[in-house]
């Protein structure tokens, strides 16, 4: 009887290293939040917290946070399926569940209240315009908005009215004056060189004349305008997330189950 064997139920080995490879992708999410945040802090999000209502809060925290969630998450998927460990699997499949159901509730209140947040998407886009001339980084920022958008301000060039460098009041100084950035000028194809004055006293031209030499749209209609356009793209990164989600949920219960069948078996 020596030679024979029993053949019962097995753990599978394809799934168990699946989700281990699964769970890399925590682990990467876990070395940016934690390691590019602090590098960080003295650069954009240092300054985000200013011009935003966080009531103080450091958003490198916010970062960080994330990436010891993704920490803890991707230890518990592969050290529970490398070590067989059904309350680690289980605690993977549950986190993750409770994840998925914050970001579908999340997707469901952003519809819902649009109007609100679109109302905040204003206040924010306007306290960075206060703030233009504060930040080095901020200002590369709201310049590779408006080029990457072709828009100017929240809604419209006279949002530059905010910035005390750029408004029209007669007893501004500045040579901006009226003006908007050059990042809110018409790109002429012919031009290798930025010129970073094309924007001056451009506000006190008539308004049918600006449209000829500054993009006149706003960037909350032009961002808008892009989901409409690339609403198939965002709808269909949305749904290969969680897709992706009910994967890893599906894969940890089923390795579960097979760690409980062979268990019961013995």
């Amino acid at each position: 009887m020596s030679g024979n064997h029993y053949k019962g139920n097995e753990v599978s080995c394809c799934i168990k290293y699946f989700i281990f490879g699964f769970n890399i992708l925590f682990w990467v999410s876990y070395c940016w939040g934690v390691l590019w945040s602090p590098i960080e802090r003295k650069g954009v999000l240092s300054n985000i917290s200013s011009i935003t209502d966080l009531g103080g809060l450091d958003p490198v925290w916010l970062f960080m946070v994330v990436g010891g969630v993704m920490f803890i998450l991707g230890f518990a998927g592969c050290i529970g399926a490398l070590r067989e460990n059904t309350f680690l699997l289980k605690f993977f499949s549950v986190f993750l569940g409770i994840i998925f159901f914050l970001e579908l509730t999340t997707g469901v209140l952003a519809f819902v209240f649009k109007d609100w947040i679109k109302d905040q998407l204003n206040l924010f886009i306007n306290n960075n315009i206060r703030a233009y001339r504060d930040d080095i980084d901020l200002q590369n920022l709201i310049d590779f908005t408006q080029e990457y958008w072709e828009c100017c301000g929240a809604f419209g060039a006279d949002d530059w009215n905010l910035n005390i460098y750029f408004n029209c009041t007669d007893g501004n100084p500045s040579r901006e004056k009226c003006g908007v950035p050059f990042s809110c000028c018409t790109k002429d194809p012919a031009e290798d060189v930025i010129n970073t004055q094309c924007g001056y006293d451009i506000r006190a031209k008539p308004d049918s004349e600006q449209k000829d030499y500054i993009n006149v749209k706003g960037c909350v209609p032009q961002f808008e305008k892009w989901l409409q356009d690339n609403l198939t793209l965002v709808a269909g990164i949305f749904i290969g997330v969680a897709l992706l989600q009910i994967f890893g949920i599906c894969l940890a219960q089923n390795l579960v189950s097979d760690i409980e069948a062979v268990r019961a078996s013995w």
